[in-house]
């Protein structure tokens, strides 16, 4: 199968190209996006108002971040937005400047390129299965040693689902104070969580100046065209690198104009947390009861699932269910995951409970 489908979840013009399966038919468990869509809200507010796109957005993007600070409790002062949480999570490791990172993983592998990107070298902090992949904070204390610059943990993790905690948060940014390093704490997928406020690295931000928390709006608000992030750091130095490094407005109007309505929308946010905790807590019960797989707990709007039987490998499994129109994704690429690694991310609940059946069908 070729590398393109597998390096990121949701390629569906690949998928398209290789299957000549029309990407609109596709249903797609492998994007992780919000299965509820754009908001409703700012879809009808931006096609109100697409009169803006005649005009700069704000330089400042004043109005975007404190609809940010609002919905975050961070200080307006220390959010920055930019160009997706791909510009922000590059511009932050160029700041750093590591000359040695470790990555927690597995983990999204766009954190190694860019650290790769601005010569320096990483090494991976791996959770175990073991420990259904949480972590155990003691190894990793030792490891962060006085030569590592920097950090990077995606919480909940991705593709694992798994989390620190807040508590456990603090005493890794406690350690990497003391030795001098500095902390990236990807937050993509923490908004699906059913404990955000016991795992939220935010609050942390006051008190730690060498933390930077980023998020998208990809996921949770199923807006990956908009290309819109925002990240929370204390550290006067990359705030002042951002605002010399960032392109002038790198932000368009319409991203900065959805933003505002995205993160004021209760309702939405609400809904989508009620719909994926509900799905999720309802796949975790049934792939319990089989009993040639495992399912790892997650706090996330995903489930990563490991076979425990020859009858079927995820490469098959793969393409049995491309058959159906259906996108999982093979995690073997993923650092420390091999071929019996599968993930799924959580849809409606007519569409899980039709992969769910067609996964028993092959695996038990």
């Amino acid at each position: 199968m070729m590398q393109l489908i597998h390096q990121h979840g949701g390629d569906l013009d690949a998928i398209e190209r290789k299957y000549g399966i029309s990407k609109s038919e596709i249903i797609d468990f492998s994007g992780n996006i919000n299965p509820l869509g754009f908001p409703k809200t700012a879809e009808k507010s931006l096609a109100e108002n697409l009169s803006i796109i005649s005009t700069y957005p704000d330089k400042k993007y004043t109005a975007l971040r404190q609809a940010i600070a609002k919905y975050t409790g961070a200080s307006t002062e220390h959010i920055v937005v930019g160009n997706g949480s791909t510009e922000l999570i590059s511009t932050f490791i160029q700041t750093v400047h590591a000359k040695k990172s470790i990555i927690i993983g597995p983990s999204y592998s766009e954190y190694e390129r860019e650290v790769t990107l601005c010569g320096g070298s990483f090494t991976y902090f791996p959770l175990e299965e073991k420990n259904n992949f949480f972590i155990d904070l003691p190894p990793l204390l030792q490891t962060l040693t006085p030569e590592i610059g920097m950090l990077v943990i995606c919480n909940p993790n991705n593709p694992t689902g798994s989390a620190f905690t807040t508590e456990q948060l603090e005493e890794v940014l406690k350690h990497c104070k003391q030795i001098g390093a500095s902390v990236m704490i990807d937050e993509t997928y923490i908004e699906f969580s059913d404990n955000l406020e016991e795992i939220c690295a935010i609050p942390l931000v006051e008190k730690f100046d060498n933390l930077f928390v980023v998020r998208g709006t990809s996921k949770f608000f199923a807006a990956p065209g908009i290309r819109l992030g925002y990240g929370v750091s204390s550290s006067q130095s990359f705030l002042d690198r951002l605002k010399t490094n960032q392109d002038p407005w790198s932000v368009n109007s319409l991203a900065a104009f959805a933003g505002e309505k995205i993160f004021e929308d209760t309702l939405f946010h609400v809904t989508t947390q009620k719909l994926i905790s509900e799905e999720r807590k309802k796949a975790y019960a049934e792939l319990a009861t089989w009993k040639n797989v495992k399912a790892f707990p997650s706090a996330a709007n995903f489930i990563l699932v490991k076979l425990l039987t020859d009858k079927i490998t995820v490469a098959e499994l793969f393409e049995k269910l491309i058959q159906k129109k259906m996108l999982i994704r093979d995690a073997s690429t993923f650092t420390f995951l091999d071929e019996t690694y599968l993930r799924f991310c959580i849809l409606s609940p007519e569409n899980n409970a039709a992969l769910l059946q067609e996964l028993k069908l092959w695996i038990e």
